[in-house]
């Protein structure tokens, strides 16, 4: 895959098709009824497994109860944000599989952030994909190496991932396609300095709808981390929440699930309805001003 393929502009599909529902294993037996809420629960388990569904054209959950990683579909190729845990790699395998795909037809990877519970299993499909992945610059060495960067909030807290190929190093609100599909990529640091939001629009026939998969932008970090010390990360992290919230949002997903409310969108049968984009970014802003101010209370 060339890098003209991945970097193109504008997001917006000159035309929108219906996604036909892909092949399925003869092992498995595709039901359009989601079981994702009878058998997942709020903040569940990283690495239990969950059916995969669709969430809108084509666009698919293909992640675990707790960790989400979405599958993008398209008959030139197809893209997969985030891969869970290094176990949980082979649940969101196995999910692949279950609508259909060939893991070796995913031409593009990205993540969410640069932590083992979102990327630890990302060499893993890499190199059954042989996909490239693209990175912010600010995120590219530690999946190069594996290890936090020293700059993260949480820097020491986990045990290092394997490390992955970076292919392509991307800039904030740079546009990425293969095939008809194309994807947006937004700097939203603040949960770490490589954390990415990304956006794209599925339709189903002439019905098209806006998604964003934004990062958890949660202020958590390691005992002795004030982010108060850290002006410049701190602005920037609160120049990312300012992007997340301007963008067109009908559909909002994150990589903890529970953080936007999927059960209960998908128990209302609307994945349009509860938090969208704008609310989510002014419950990320209020917490981080929560810790800010607690620091000062220390």
């Amino acid at each position: 895959m060339s890098a003209k393929l991945l970097f193109a502009a504008p997001l917006c599909l000159a035309a929108c098709a219906a996604t036909p529902m892909p092949a399925q294993e003869e092992e498995w037996v595709w039901n359009e009824q989601i079981t994702f809420t009878e058998d997942c629960e709020e903040w569940d388990e990283w690495d239990k497994p969950a059916d995969p569904f669709r969430m809108f054209g084509n666009t698919y959950y293909v992640g675990t109860c707790g960790i989400a990683a979405i599958l993008i579909v398209d008959d030139e190729g197809h893209m997969l944000l985030d891969s869970g845990t290094e176990a949980g790699a082979r649940i969101v395998e196995r999910n692949i599989r279950r609508v259909g795909v060939n893991p070796e037809d995913i031409l593009l990877l990205g993540y969410s952030h640069e932590h083992f519970d979102h990327v630890g299993g990302m060499a893993y499909l890499q190199e059954l994909s042989g996909a490239s992945l693209v990175s912010l610059a600010a995120g590219a060495e530690a999946m190069r190496t594996g290890n936090s960067d020293p700059a993260d909030p949480q820097h020491g807290m986990h045990d290092p991932f394997v490390p992955v190929r970076v292919d392509f190093v991307h800039d904030d609100g740079d546009a990425m396609a293969v095939g008809t599909t194309q994807l947006r990529s937004f700097a939203t640091p603040g949960h770490t300095p490589g954390a990415t939001t990304w956006q794209w629009e599925s339709c189903e026939g002439d019905l098209c709808r806006t998604i964003v998969y934004a990062d958890s932008l949660s202020a958590v970090s390691a005992d002795d981390y004030r982010f108060s010390d850290h002006p410049e990360y701190v602005q920037a992290y609160r120049d990312g929440i300012a992007r997340l919230a301007a963008l067109d949002c009908d559909i909002l997903i994150t990589p903890h699930p529970s953080a936007s409310g999927m059960r209960q969108k998908l128990m209302a049968d609307d994945l349009t309805s509860g938090m969208d984009c704008a609310a989510y970014a002014a419950d990320r802003l209020e917490r981080l001003e929560a810790r800010l101010a607690s620091e000062v209370e220390q």
